[in-house]
Order: C-alpha cells, then structure tokens, then sequence
C-alpha cells in the first residue's frame, strides 16, 4: 500500500511539473492557441534598417498589433511590411505609419499615427503615408566627415 501511494505522489508532481512548463512555455513563447481576432495590413518603406519580423506596431504608447513579414516589393524596390493588428483597432486610410526606435540604440517598432478620415483601412489594405527609419549611422558619417555643410546648402537652394 505505502508503495502505490508514493507512485501516486510522484505521479501527480510530475503532470503538475507538466503542466507549469507547458504554462510557461505557452506565454513566455507569446503562442496562441485560438488565435487573437485581428486583421493584415500593409505599408511600403523606403528603408526598414533594423526593423524585424515580429516588431511590436503601436499607436498612442500602446501595442496594438506586430509586424508578421518583412518582404522586398520587385517591382516598386521597396520594402514591404505585412502588419497583423488587433481587431478592435480602426485605422482610417490616411494613419501614418513611421518606424521607431525605442531608446537610443533600442528595438525598431512601427508607430501609427491616427488620421481624421473616414475611411476605415478592411483587412488587406494598404498604408500609403510612411516614413522610414531614421538611419542614425548616416547621420554620424555625414558629421563626421563633414557633408552636413554640403546637405544645408542643398536644403537652402531647394527652398
């Protein structure tokens, strides 16, 4: 009898062992079992530098969807980002769409800005307003070597 019941014991710690694995590996993994109700959207960058598959989308501070694929656009030679945004979110046809870098050397994320259209973005839809990431690298080289000069005189004779 005291043998079945140390089986029994141990039986049990083992599928509660299990079950708390499976429960961590579940959310620390971030998998859906049901799947969220949400919907795809795109947008066109010129440049994504740095921005992964899997990238947090935001709008007002607040996750509200992640970028699902990053694929190059052959004909257009742009990048073009598939985003899966929550169901209950509306985007109007004119949200801008920006990349953004949190921290200073931190992860890319895609940050909306809502619109005041009417026109509500149906799954599959198209982002036209984008604005690529700011390469900070560029930006260092053009200083360091001294093409910031060059830059403001191109900027004046354009305005």
């Amino acid at each position: 009898m005291k043998k079945s019941s140390i089986e029994t014991s141990v039986g049990i710690f083992v599928l509660i062992g299990i079950f708390c694995v499976s429960y961590l590996t579940i959310k620390l993994g971030q998998v859906e079992w049901f799947g969220k109700d949400s919907y795809i959207v795109y947008s066109r960058f010129a440049s994504i530098s740095g921005l992964k598959a899997g990238a947090t989308v935001e709008m007002a501070g607040i996750q509200i969807g992640s970028v699902r694929s990053i694929s190059l656009d052959q004909e257009r030679q742009v990048a073009l980002v598939e985003m899966k945004i929550e169901k209950g979110v509306v985007l109007t046809d004119d949200v801008i769409a920006s990349i953004k870098t949190s921290g200073l050397i931190g992860d890319k994320y895609i940050m909306l800005s809502p619109g005041g259209s009417d026109i509500v973005l149906k799954s599959g839809d198209m982002i036209i307003n984008t604005k690529p990431a700011l390469d900070l690298e560029e930006m260092v080289s053009k200083y360091v070597f001294g093409d910031v000069e060059s830059n403001k005189h191109t900027l004046e004779e354009i305005e």
